[in-house]
């Protein structure tokens, strides 16, 4: 059993196991802040140092349940590229005032906040405040405001929460009980392994296969089946790939596209006999294992911020399981500071 959690999102997908009505996650962005809400109403909202002049890479992640009377959980990561073993003990000051020491791992450049810590965060995220961390060597960092009063508002939208007195943004005397609950995590259960046959893999090397992925899919989204058949200077075809997924049915896969920084396979379910009917999955992934194909890519080529899509085999079709990025481009950390779904599941073998 694995819990997936990797971006587009859950669109009235009926899951077994998973029996309420489906929300779809969201991301939305603005100015130094990002939000990702994922489809059991958990919400991560990420701040970080302002996009130009903004100082030292930092970064705020405030993660609330959905559900009446859920808390806000707030941690802090200081920038990973640069050596920080100087800094050993952390302080909060806002607009100038202290707000003491902060439980700080030296090691790991990551730090989590008193409860008088958060609920002066909170606050001051709702109008322009001055964020900073200073180290107990003389370094600082600030954590940009801009953009955290608009997604905390969009947080407590998606979560049902303007209006009562647990909004961030938008308090008022509706009771708290009318905040929808948060819901359960939906289960896919992975269709049976089945073996590969020889005369799958001599598919492969089949033309009318390979004429029919090319009919049903355009080169744009996969250059390998456009005229030229090959990404290699060479100008060798790329080559198929023919594993079984059922009874039926197989899955093919070959290298569509290369470009700077990220690579993209195409994968296509086939019936195992002419006529073959392709049905795509993605263009865009970077393996799998049969029963699941993962896609993951680089938002530029610095590695600092990632986004993530799985896919599992049910037996009958591909769905995806996880959705997910690693917030904004701000050079915190290498592959990206936190993990910012917009689709959850619990994958059963």
């Amino acid at each position: 059993m694995r819990l997936l959690l990797t971006a587009p999102l859950l669109m009235g997908l009926a899951l077994p196991g998973y029996a309420a009505a489906p929300v779809e996650g969201v991301t939305f962005g603005h100015r130094d802040w990002m939000l990702a809400c994922d489809n059991t109403r958990t919400c991560r909202a990420a701040g970080y140092q302002a996009d130009e002049n903004g100082g030292d890479p930092v970064s705020i992640l405030l993660t609330r349940a959905g559900g009446p009377g859920q808390p806000v959980q707030a941690e802090l990561m200081l920038g990973q590229y640069d050596d920080n073993t100087s800094t050993q003990r952390l302080s909060l000051q806002i607009n100038g005032a202290s707000l003491g020491p902060m439980t700080f791992d030296a090691a790991e450049g990551t730090a989590t906040f008193s409860a008088k810590q958060l609920a002066a965060l909170l606050a001051s995220l709702a109008r322009n405040s001055r964020i900073e961390l200073i180290g107990d060597d003389g370094a600082r960092w600030t954590v940009s405001d801009k953009g955290a009063s608009a997604v905390l508002l969009k947080m407590d939208a998606f979560q049902g929460r303007l209006g009562t007195p647990g909004a961030l943004m938008r308090k008022g005397t509706l009771a708290e009980s009318s905040v929808p609950p948060a819901l359960p995590v939906p289960v896919v259960q992975l269709g049976k392994p089945v073996a590969t046959r020889p005369a799958d893999e001599a598919l492969a090397a089949s033309p009318a296969l390979r004429a029919a992925l090319a009919a049903m899919t355009s080169a744009d989204d996969c250059e390998a089946l456009g005229p030229s058949g090959s990404l290699s200077p060479d100008g060798e075809p790329e080559a198929l790939t023919v594993q079984r997924l059922s009874a039926d049915k197989l899955l093919v896969s070959l290298s569509c596209w290369r470009a700077a920084y990220n690579t993209g396979d195409g994968y296509w379910v086939i019936n195992d006999r002419a006529p073959y009917q392709p049905r795509l999955v993605t263009t865009a992934a970077v393996g799998d294992d049969v029963r699941t194909i993962q896609e993951a890519h680089k938002g530029r080529g610095l590695g600092d911020c990632w986004y993530s899509t799985t896919w599992g085999w049910t037996g009958t079709q591909f769905v995806r399981t996880a959705d997910s990025s690693t917030g904004l481009c701000r050079l915190v950390a290498a592959g990206g500071a936190w993990e910012m779904p917009t689709l959850v599941t619990e994958v059963q073998e």
